[in-house]
Order: C-alpha cells, then structure tokens, then sequence
C-alpha cells in the first residue's frame, strides 16, 4: 500500500469545458506527493487529456464499462482503498486553492474524515461571495442527520475507515453523504476545516443547489434524492445499525410526509417554496428539503 495519498475525481460529458481550470489548480497544490485519479463516466482517457492539457501518463484512469454514477463512483472508491493510505475526493468542475492536499494530509494525521469549507463560485468562476459549510457551534451527530456537508469535492478518508463505509449497494445515489453517515455511525473521527481549500461551482443543473432562488422542480427532485439517501443507509443489504438508526429513522419518516405533502397539493408547493426562497439561506447541502421553520404550511 502506497504512503502516497490518492487525488480522486471523477468526469462525465459536460465538464470538458472545466477541466483545463482544474487541472491547472491540480498542478498548482504545494503538496504534490500524491497520484491522480480519474473515474471515466461515459468520457475517454483521450478525450480527458485532450479538454484537460495533461501530458500522457500524468493521470490514472479508472474506466467503467456500465453503471449509475453512484455505482461508477462506488466502483472506483473500492479500487483505491486497496492501494493507499488515504483519499483526497475531489470535483472536476470545481477549483482546488493551493493548500488543498496539505491541509487535507494534515487534518488526516489526527481525524478518520475531514472536509472543508469551500468559496462558492459561478458558472464563469465569478467569486459569489459566500462560503460552504456548518457554523462553528453546530454538532455533526445533529446536523448530518438531515443534511450533508462532506461532499465528493471537499473531504478525505482514511482508506482503514473508508473500507469500513463499503459496499454501498445499487441504489445509492448521493454517494458522498452516504459515506460520511456509514463513517459517523460507525464511530470515526470527523473534522471539518472552516478555512476555504475549494472553490465550488453553483449553475443551473447543479444536483445539490445551495443557492437561492429554489423552483418547485428543485425541491420535489431534492426531496426524492434525501428520501433515497435515507432508504440507502438504513434499507440497503449493509445498513446503518445502532444507535444512529434512533435519529435517522424519523428523519427518513420526516422526508417521506414531506414527500407526500407537496406532492399531494400544488398550494402547499408553491406556498413551502415562495417562503423558502424568502429565508436566509444555509450553505449545506439539502437544506431546502422539509425545512424546520416552515413545518405550518406542509404539516397543515
């Protein structure tokens, strides 16, 4: 097993037009002992150095013959495990800062998993002025119960803990809260660094929206996501036990009212979504799905 650390991301068709930026970020790191990865989602190695500028060689390609991008993803996770110590997840539409894989070798000298804060950016790279993340106060045993913040762009694993968080099973489709819940429940340490180590790219066919505005669609495919991530992790052939199954089961429940409360009634719909894009918004992940403060319109 290698004592380098492994740099993993993963491309699919759309993200050429982003790839020179990341790869330049990628060269720019002052810790450069690491190798890099790349999960082939329906793109070529060819194809990846050509939109990249990578010289032949720079790069290892991991190339999956068929299977959903959680499985592609899962797939690839598997395959690294074996080889290193620890994996740096990263975005191929996102910015890494310099400082990204030494801040994250240095938060994985104490701590099983650590994630970062990331600047949030536009389609174009423009700086929108706000930043990912938790407030310093908040607990991760209470927030991860209903949203994620440890992402596929901004953590790192021990590969000992990451091995633990396998297999994730056919269904699993928000790969990276997946991981971190199996970690948390498993009993691992996490951390989460408030300095900015990304820059995260926010456009209109982002999966995760943060940003408002929110439309209906956003909520009811957010809502679907949330519903199957909680089916994952407590319904898959290797579920979630212990404790942790106490908070996740009436979360799961939660989603599932909401789920049918809005879909039942395009009033309640339109109303939970014109008073939601009126919050001040909370930059983590699935924050829009069954908001707390708006329980009076869908439980009603």
């Amino acid at each position: 097993m290698s004592d380098r650390l492994a740099v993993y991301t993963t491309v699919y068709p759309g993200v050429e037009q982003y790839l020179p930026s990341w790869y330049r970020s990628v060269l720019a790191q002052t810790d450069r002992d690491f190798d890099l990865w790349i999960g082939l989602d329906s793109l070529t190695p060819k194809a990846v150095l050509q939109a990249s500028g990578a010289e032949p060689g720079s790069i290892n390609f991991i190339t999956s013959q068929h299977g959903s991008p959680g499985q592609i993803r899962e797939n690839a996770i598997s395959l690294l495990v074996d080889e290193y110590a620890s994996v740096v997840f990263v975005d191929s539409d996102d910015l890494l800062y310099p400082t990204r894989v030494e801040s994250a070798r240095k938060g994985l000298d104490d701590h099983d998993v650590v994630g970062c804060a990331l600047r949030i950016i536009d389609e174009t790279g423009h700086d929108m002025g706000v930043t990912f993340g938790p407030t310093i106060e908040e607990q991760f045993s209470s927030l991860l119960i209903r949203y994620n913040i440890f992402g596929l762009s901004n953590t790192a694993y021990r590969n000992d803990v990451l091995r633990r968080c396998l297999p994730l099973g056919d269904g699993c489709e928000i790969v990276d809260w997946s991981l971190v819940t199996r970690a948390w429940a498993g009993g691992a340490s996490l951390h989460f660094d408030q300095q900015p180590q990304m820059a995260y790219r926010q456009y209109s066919t982002n999966i995760a929206r943060v940003l408002l505005p929110f439309s209906a669609r956003h909520v009811l495919a957010a809502t679907e996501r949330v519903i199957g991530h909680y089916r994952c992790v407590l319904e898959s052939e290797f579920p979630v036990t212990g404790t942790c199954v106490d908070v996740l089961r009436p979360a799961y429940d939660r989603a599932l009212l909401f789920h049918r409360k809005v879909n039942e009634s395009n009033h309640t719909l339109s109303s939970y979504v014109a008073e939601l894009n009126q919050l001040t918004p909370r930059y983590v992940w699935w924050w829009c799905v069954a908001h707390p403060d708006l329980e009076h319109i869908w439980r009603n």
